[in-house]
């Protein structure tokens, strides 16, 4: 079992910044890949970024590349969204998620374990 709690969303005007993190317990954090993905009200999950087990390997969904680093610390079993230049249409709850190997993948249906989800409210 893998338990993931994220925190740091929040309101913030276009082209602010927001950090979030995703504080996982469980089994042994290194051994996974992690993603994020968010979901806005009436659309479908999507995928934003992923990472592989040792944060060496990243993964973008075009419409956050160059906007969205995505990084992991295994000592403090932390998962990282930097998420800079933001516009209104990031708002949505963003979910990190756990993939029970240790390369990255950008399909929901690849990840076991979900958090809560934590609200980014972009402003115009």
């Amino acid at each position: 079992q893998v338990q993931l709690v994220e925190s740091g969303g929040g309101l913030v005007q276009a082209g602010g910044s927001l950090r979030l993190s995703c504080a996982a317990s469980g089994r042994t954090f290194g051994h996974y890949a992690m993603g994020w993905f968010r979901q806005a009200p009436g659309k479908e999950r999507e995928f934003v970024a992923a990472i592989n087990w040792s944060g060496g390997s990243t993964s973008y969904a075009d419409s956050v590349k160059g906007r969205f680093t995505i990084s992991r610390d295994n000592a403090k079993n932390t998962l990282y969204l930097q998420m800079n230049s933001l516009k209104p249409e990031d708002t949505a709850v963003y979910y990190c998620a756990a993939k029970l190997t240790t390369g990255w993948a950008t399909g929901a249906y690849d990840y076991t374990y979900w958090g809560q989800g934590t609200q980014v409210t972009v402003s115009s």
